[in-house]
């Protein structure tokens, strides 16, 4: 197992101290920036600005990466690929041509990859797998923080980490991520996980020590 990469669901954080927020997760030793873009259709919800991911961006020069939940992802890459971001995940269900933004994502020197729903089945995407580098699996539906596991998503994660060497991806987990989680599906192969408010945001503990206790 190598090392477990962690990254911090940045709309969990607190906006009113944004800045004292990304150095306190650098300084905790956070691996990367997750930004959740939600367009209010393809979710019911509307997630972060991209004057928050230009800030945050700007702030850091650790990877960011960008959750694309957004219908007709395509039509917006280029809002996200200006951005010097690091990570592009879009969702298939979105995308009426996903093969076609992927590439573009490719081309624009960005790590491609996307984002699957719980009731999104492994088998629909496999020949997206050829030419992503990453699958983020929702382990819940996307759109708000906090919610509850869905239990069933553990026999989909182990599937696709079945079938993560032959097709040279990189499997990460989204949504209700707690240590428990971490503690089982690391070993067998999860690459890394996004953390919101289950484990990091909102424990009035500093985010160094939650991060310290976490497996590595």
């Amino acid at each position: 197992m190598g090392k477990i990469h962690y990254s911090a669901s940045m709309m969990c954080a607190n906006f009113s101290c944004l800045r004292d927020e990304v150095k306190m997760l650098e300084k905790g030793g956070i691996d990367s920036f997750h930004i959740d873009m939600m367009d209010g259709q393809f979710v019911p919800n509307f997630g972060m600005g991209l004057q928050d991911l230009t800030y945050i961006r700007s702030a850091t020069k650790k990877p960011v990466e960008v959750h694309m939940m957004i219908k007709k992802p395509d039509s917006y890459l280029t809002l996200f690929t200006s951005k010097n971001v690091d990570t592009i995940y879009i969702h298939p269900e979105a995308d009426y041509h996903p093969s076609t933004t992927l590439q573009h994502i490719i081309e624009a020197g960005i790590i491609p990859g996307i984002a699957i729903n719980p009731g999104t089945s492994i088998e629909s995407i496999l020949e997206l797998l050829y030419i992503v580098d990453r699958v983020l699996i929702m382990s819940v539906n996307p759109g708000h923080a906090g919610q509850v596991y869905l239990p069933y998503i553990g026999q989909k994660i182990e599937k696709l980490l079945s079938m993560k060497d032959n097709y040279n991806i990189e499997v990460y987990w989204d949504g209700a991520c707690g240590l428990d989680k971490i503690k089982k599906f690391a070993p067998m192969g999860v690459k890394g996980f996004i953390l919101g408010t289950t484990v990091l945001f909102g424990k009035n503990r500093p985010y160094g020590d939650i991060l310290t206790e976490l497996p590595r």
